[in-house]
């Protein structure tokens, strides 16, 4: 059985329902996908508690090999990449990772470090 607890409206007590809903039940899995405060974790303390973070990747522009040709610019629907008249400027937190960036600079400029985007936290 699945069963989803939701509403647009913040403070409706969301969270209580569903830690009260979980204690109830003898095994259940919680995810908690609120994405501005996710923390269902607050209300149970655990000795195994685990924390992985969770990463995307994102462009970094080698200026030695790019030559401000442009075409990673005019590829980003997001505008995360800004070409000006002495160097590329990115915008991490716009960047979706599709990549394209990199498969369409002929310099070969584009590497891809990774950014922490969130943290999963098991209790």
């Amino acid at each position: 059985m699945k069963i989803s607890i939701l509403s647009g409206k913040g403070g409706t007590g969301k969270t209580t329902i569903t830690a009260n809903l979980a204690l109830s039940l003898k095994n259940c899995t919680v995810i908690d996908t609120d994405v501005e405060e996710p923390n269902f974790n607050l209300f149970f303390k655990s000795k195994d508690k685990k924390v992985f973070s969770v990463y995307t990747k994102v462009p970094e522009i080698d200026n030695v090999l790019c030559n401000l040709c442009g075409e990673c610019s005019e590829f980003c629907k997001y505008s995360s990449i800004f070409n000006t008249k002495k160097s590329i400027i990115i915008f991490e937190e716009s960047c979706h990772s599709c990549l394209g960036c990199k498969i369409v600079c002929k310099a070969e400029a584009i590497k891809f470090k990774e950014r922490e985007i969130g943290k999963i936290i098991t209790v």
